[in-house]
């Protein structure tokens, strides 16, 4: 889904007054998202205060952990979020120079400068606006000719770098987190994927034709995935209600690898009104 048009990104004039947390349980007109143990759920008015909201909870990582580890997201839903922290940093609310990043996917065929890239989209968004130190960048390599190689070396960086402190998702209208897509198994680390039919029309409105979408994905497994600390999933717009709805409710299952979310102990999801009824 693209970023709502005349967005605007804008942060003034906020009523959070229908956030919804810990663990209270609230109806939709499709019965009732009861919250699963530890999951906090966060409904805002729209897209704005959704990208708002997930800032806030970023920078606050960073302040009360200077050198956090992040896991990162990419495509239209994050999009907002991120020039909410870079206002944050140039403003010297929020300082990036001891923080280390981990992003959660990569096409794969894809060179770094290619405009679709996750690479591309990553430092035109956000990391060249920014005072992040470069050396505490890591993008997946969407051209390695030793994917196994590529993948084992990233799990070890993790690791590493102690582990993700907070790993920010968007979610697939499958219910795919990172680009784990819905299968009989779920690979557990980072590894190269091949994209259902679903996924690839989803993503072809940024290539112009199904055609030019890329096949293959490289992905943070769900078990990378859940050994972060904490976790943050967004969503927005009616097309993402169902597949919220069912990341909540629904059994545990690798038809909807979202739903193994209800395991983790330290999960927030922000919608907004569209996504959450």
């Amino acid at each position: 889904m693209i970023a709502p048009s005349g967005a605007g990104c804008g942060r003034s004039g906020f009523d959070f007054s229908g956030i919804i947390r810990n663990r209270t349980n609230y109806g939709s007109r499709k019965g009732s998202l009861q919250e699963k143990k530890d999951m906090n759920i966060i409904v805002v008015k729209d897209y704005n205060e959704m990208s708002y909201q997930a800032a806030q909870l970023i920078a606050e990582q960073i302040t009360n952990k200077r050198k956090s580890v992040l896991g990162l997201a990419t495509g239209s839903t994050p999009e907002c979020m991120y020039k909410e922290l870079i206002n944050l940093n140039q403003e010297d609310k929020v300082d990036f120079s001891e923080v280390i990043t981990f992003n959660l996917d990569e096409y794969y065929g894809l060179p770094p400068e290619h405009p679709q890239s996750y690479y591309f989209f990553m430092w035109n968004n956000f990391f060249k606006h920014v005072n992040i130190k470069k050396e505490n960048i890591h993008l997946l390599n969407g051209i390695s000719e030793n994917i196994d190689k590529e993948c084992a070396q990233y799990e070890a960086l993790i690791k590493k770098s102690g582990g993700i402190d907070l790993q920010v998702l968007g979610i697939g209208n499958n219910g795919h987190i990172g680009f784990n897509e819905p299968d009989i198994n779920l690979n557990t680390k980072t590894h190269l994927v091949n994209l259902t039919a679903k996924t690839i029309r989803a993503n072809s409105r940024f290539f112009n034709t199904a055609q030019k979408v890329p096949k293959q994905a490289i992905t943070m497994g769900i078990g990378t995935i859940m050994r972060a600390r904490k976790i943050i999933l967004l969503a927005y717009g009616k097309r993402k209600a169902r597949v919220i709805e069912k990341t909540i409710n629904s059994p545990i299952t690798t038809k909807v690898p979202a739903t193994v979310l209800q395991l983790h102990n330290d999960v927030t999801i922000i919608v907004d009104q569209e996504a959450a009824f």
